[in-house]
């Protein structure tokens, strides 16, 4: 019988069985769409914007152009492109105007701080299932210019230090509202996992004079885990995937953040997005997944870390032995998960 494959991650310390003995095709997780019936109000649909907080932020069409606005006093437009409001459940909440700036990770106790930040949702699109792999184009530059916004709004307060753009679909991956939206969460710290990354990167960089993601993209652009690539992104299925179909988007240039992204790097952010979105559909039948961007803190790491888009479909469970050891069996190498993901893209 043949060994298992262990493989370590790029940079990080951390290792994942290709249980090869027990490969499955990723057909094995196609599973019936159960239609998810709609509430009977949709908050985010247009026309129900008094249902949630004021938006923070508002793309309103003004004769072909995009205005910026946000919702003041009782004025609640209805015919915005891209809509963000404050999150109803919050898991981090703004200081007051009257709290003291130095409420800012204060820490109680040693091993207690407030959850100062921010916590917001960013409707996508006025209509309803216009998810990232059946969306217009220029309706997917939106989301990313808002991204953008926020996150050079957010980085300007004193108190956050770390902004995470994240996106669930559907119920299984965390989804509430099957409005198409993503959520921004701004903290008072740099997360763990960010911040092995950057010290891993960092390490690298001091080691070889060269950024770990850099080589990445040299390394993988001849590999059977290159999924589609065009002038500015690639996307690959990482060596080490702990997600079975996990794939992740990287752009070329070298960029610790995306703020600053070019007008032709916005667009094609966009089709890649919705080019390996639209295929992982098409491929396993609309399943559920998470997305999270990985960037460095603004202005710092801008040498050495290179930020990416890292997809996660939810077609596993992590049991005993995962979340007790911190290693991981995916049963989908990369390899083939990769391959399929090219035969579905369009």
């Amino acid at each position: 019988m043949p060994f298992n494959e262990l493989r370590k991650d790029y940079i990080l310390n951390r290792w994942v069985v290709i249980a090869v003995e027990r490969c499955r095709r990723p057909t094995d997780f196609v599973k019936n769409k159960t239609v998810r019936a709609r509430d009977g109000v949709c908050p985010l649909c247009p026309g129900n914007e008094h249902m949630t907080p004021p938006a923070v932020l508002l793309y309103l069409n003004r004769g072909g152009k995009i205005e910026k606005a946000s919702d003041y006093g009782d004025s609640r437009p209805k015919d915005w492109l891209i809509r963000c409001v404050p999150n109803l459940y919050p898991a981090f909440t703004p200081p007051k105007p009257e709290e003291k700036p130095s409420i800012i990770g204060e820490v109680e106790r040693e091993n207690l701080a407030l959850a100062v930040g921010h916590h917001e949702v960013l409707v996508e699109s006025p209509v309803h299932d216009e998810h990232p792999s059946d969306a217009r184009i220029t309706q997917l530059i939106y989301v990313i210019n808002a991204y953008m916004d926020r996150l050079s709004e957010l980085y300007s307060r004193q108190y956050v230090r770390y902004v995470s753009i994240f996106r669930n679909h559907g119920p299984e991956a965390g989804a509430s509202l099957s409005h198409a939206h993503s959520q921004i969460i701004a903290t008072p710290m740099v997360p763990r996992l960010v911040a092995e990354e950057l010290e891993a990167s960092k390490e690298q960089w001091r080691n070889k004079g060269v950024c770990a993601f850099c080589e990445i993209i040299e390394n993988e652009k001849n590999s059977p885990r290159l999924i589609a690539e065009n002038p500015d992104f690639m996307a690959l299925a990482p060596y080490a995937s702990i997600h079975p179909m996990e794939f992740w988007i990287i752009p070329k240039k070298h960029r610790s953040t995306m703020l600053g992204l070019s007008e032709a790097e916005t667009e094609n952010l966009a089709r890649i997005m919705k080019a390996c979105l639209g295929g992982l559909k098409r491929l396993l039948n609309d399943p559920p997944y998470n997305f999270g961007f990985h960037m460095a803190p603004q202005s710092e790491a801008a040498s050495y870390y290179h930020w990416h888009l890292e997809v996660y479909p939810k077609l596993a469970i992590w049991a005993g032995f995962e979340k007790s050891t911190g290693m991981y069996i995916n049963t989908v190498s990369p390899e083939t998960a990769a391959e399929h993901l090219r035969g579905a893209i369009q």
